[in-house]
């Protein structure tokens, strides 16, 4: 894993200050070595900074083709590489380096853009085609690892992060309109919170010549029409299949010249991780898990015993309130997004602590939720849209069970309060994802702490208009399970936008480690897709196909628990705490008063009757102060204006 800068100009050379600028902004990212290279005629240059994981010697980026007319950079990893590495060899090919990043160079030079077909791996890359004036970018499927791009003046900008934009002189101001959806669905597949800077969404490519900017897609999820003639196949063949896919994911992603440790909770997902893992290691593996000081919230306990299973070097970190208030600012900084929960800082410490342990790479269980119908939210959806005859009593009844047995995920991944009306989504999609009605619970709470101004330009928009006008409703929705249509929704928006940030990469890279997410290998997850939803979801149970399929590998304790969301404990349920201080100086304070779209006066209000509020109240609001205080951070670290600039584009490329 790296970080990457390109500016390409369609006039006037770029600046190699503000390219190096750039670069030296991602040094956490790639600690190990930074490089440029910038064109004759000065009009194109890269930058990289590299985090040695695969070829310690002779991986260093940019890496030329062998006639040097073609140049790339990459952020990533791509796995099963030697066996393309031999093959390019076979053909003619001349590898100056041993890295996993320079198969795609090559498989450029042969394939063109149809390269990413043969790639297997999370991974950001950028490379100059001389010979045909063009650039291209591209991101992996789902959007593990980022790439955000805007136009300033005469010159297209590409960066891992956002702050590199900045420091390479693109202007830092918010995006009004932006700010709107990210309090409504929490993240968009191509805008961000600011004027101008857009992300190359998961599974397209960009293309840059001197005349047109373009994105294109080339892959996305294809869940089957309920009305498809597929051949049903038993509960056991469906488990070895994913056992199968899932397995190989996971000992593909042990490769690398450093040592491999991994994550774990006392969920399914990473003791999952950890028990196949186990399998293709000889000696233990390092297993870090962090714990917390309130029990509803922490899984030491089931961690532990999943360790022991395996004989995995069981490695505790303690996380109290407190060292998530000192290192608040820091985690939001680094993701330049909202949070909702503190739960992102947390995953910051962890990830420090695994660098302290001499660790730079890390196998997580990011994304098995979002592809195995993890989060209650798509339990409710089972229960409310697939009911096949059941009894509108036990359908009670079970949505019942499932707020009992869910007290932490009250207003995060299950309604508290009244949504905003929805009309408009029952229209388009025929039923309301309670994924989106959870969210837009939480929109009724934010909506009257805007700003007057701010309420009247957008508080009458539709909710959810710009999110779907963006999807192919009739090509990727429509026929479809309601299941498979919300875990579609939320693999566009949340996943890439806030799970695989705030939880996954930015956390990981602020500390230079490299996170593998073997659940988002996109063989394991085209698997996923074409199986039944009674595979994800049997009954009330989650992730069905995976418990069964792992069974063998993880502890009794974990195959029986109910999903636990990952979640760090609310400021709201500790009052007299250092993070609940953090809250209440930080939205009582001048900061928050210098940002146009909220109305502190409001803000001081609902401070002022947290206590009057039941602990489901305090919870659901928690999650509208996270955000309020993350908007403080980025306006302090970045200096936002809230104006839109004239040399930045304000509307994304069509795609």
């Amino acid at each position: 894993m790296c970080g990457i800068v390109a500016m390409f100009s369609r006039s006037s050379p770029v600046s190699p200050v503000l390219l190096e600028n750039a670069t030296r902004r991602l040094y956490h990212r790639g600690p190990d070595g930074q490089r440029r290279w910038i064109s004759p005629d000065g009009r194109v240059a890269l930058g990289h900074a590299r985090l040695s994981i695969i070829d310690l010697t002779t991986g260093d980026q940019p890496i030329s083709s062998e006639d040097g007319r073609k140049h790339i950079i990459v952020n990533g990893e791509f796995y099963d590489y030697e066996a393309i590495q031999r093959n390019l060899e076979g053909s003619g090919h001349y590898l100056r380096t041993r890295s996993d990043s320079e198969i795609a160079l090559h498989l450029y030079e042969d394939l063109g853009i149809q390269c990413l077909h043969r790639l297997r791996g999370e991974f950001a890359l950028v490379l100059w085609d001389e010979n045909h004036r063009s650039l291209f970018a591209a991101r992996d499927r789902f959007g593990i690892k980022p790439l955000f791009y805007a136009m300033h003046g005469e010159t297209l900008y590409l960066a891992s992060e956002v702050k590199a934009l900045f420091a390479a002189g693109v202007p830092a101001r918010w995006d009004a309109e932006a700010v709107a959806q990210a309090t409504e669905f929490g993240s968009h597949q191509v805008r961000t919170l600011f004027d101008g800077i857009f992300q190359v969404p998961p599974g397209h490519y960009l293309i840059a010549t001197d005349r047109h900017v373009e994105l294109n897609q080339y892959w996305d999820f294809n869940y089957p029409r309920k009305d498809s003639a597929s051949l049903y196949r038993s509960d056991k063949e469906y488990t070895a299949e994913f056992r199968h896919v899932l397995e190989d994911a996971v000992r593909l992603r042990l490769r690398a010249d450093v040592p491999v440790g991994c994550y774990l909770s006392g969920g399914l997902d990473s003791c999952s991780v950890l028990g196949l893992a186990a399998r293709h290691r000889s000696d233990p593996i390092r297993a870090f898990t962090l714990t917390f000081d309130r029990a509803d919230y922490d899984e030491e306990k089931e961690a532990k015993e999943m360790a022991a299973k395996v004989h995995a070097e069981f490695f505790p970190i303690p996380i109290r309130q407190d060292d998530l208030a000192d290192n608040f600012a820091d985690a939001i900084h680094q993701s330049e997004t909202f949070c909702f929960n503190a739960h992102g800082v947390a995953k910051y410490l962890l990830s420090r602590a695994v660098r302290d342990a001499g660790y730079k790479v890390v196998i997580t269980g990011e994304g098995s939720d979002e592809i195995l119908g993890g989060y209650a939210h798509f339990r409710r959806d089972m229960v409310l849209y697939n009911r096949d005859g059941q009894d509108s009593r036990e359908s009670v009844a079970l949505l019942e069970e499932l707020e009992r047995l869910n007290p932490v995920s009250r207003g995060l991944l299950l309604p508290h309060g009244t949504a905003k009306p929805l009309e408009n989504v029952k229209r388009i999609l025929g039923f309301v994802p309670s994924w989106i009605e959870t969210f837009s619970a939480r929109a009724a709470k934010m909506q009257p702490l805007w700003h007057a101004d701010f309420l009247a330009t957008y508080g009458s928009r539709e909710s959810y208009h710009s999110l779907l006008s963006g999807i192919d409703v009739r090509g990727r929705l429509s026929g479809r399970d309601a299941v498979h249509q919300s875990l579609y929704l939320w693999s566009k928006t949340l996943l890439p936008g806030y799970i695989l940030n705030m939880l996954g990469d930015r956390m990981e890279m602020a500390h230079s480690v490299e996170g593998r997410v073997p659940f988002l290998d996109h063989e394991v997850v085209e698997v996923l897709c074409s199986q039944p939803v009674h595979q994800k979801i049997h009954g009330m149970t989650e992730k069905y196909v995976l418990r069964e399929a792992v069974r063998d590998v993880i502890t009794e304790t974990v195959y029986k628990r109910q999903k636990h969301p990952f979640l760090s404990p609310p400021a709201t349920l500790n009052p007299k705490g250092k993070l609940s201080a953090l809250v209440n100086d930080t939205l009582r304070g001048p900061v928050l008063g210098s940002i146009p779209f909220f109305d502190q006066k409001k803000v001081v209000a609902l401070l002022d009757s947290l206590h009057t509020m039941d602990e489901g109240a305090q919870v659901a609001n928690d999650q509208v102060l996270m955000i309020l205080v993350s908007a403080c951070v980025l306006q302090e670290r970045f200096g936002l204006d809230s104006g839109a600039h004239p040399e930045c584009r304000s509307a994304a490329l069509a795609s």
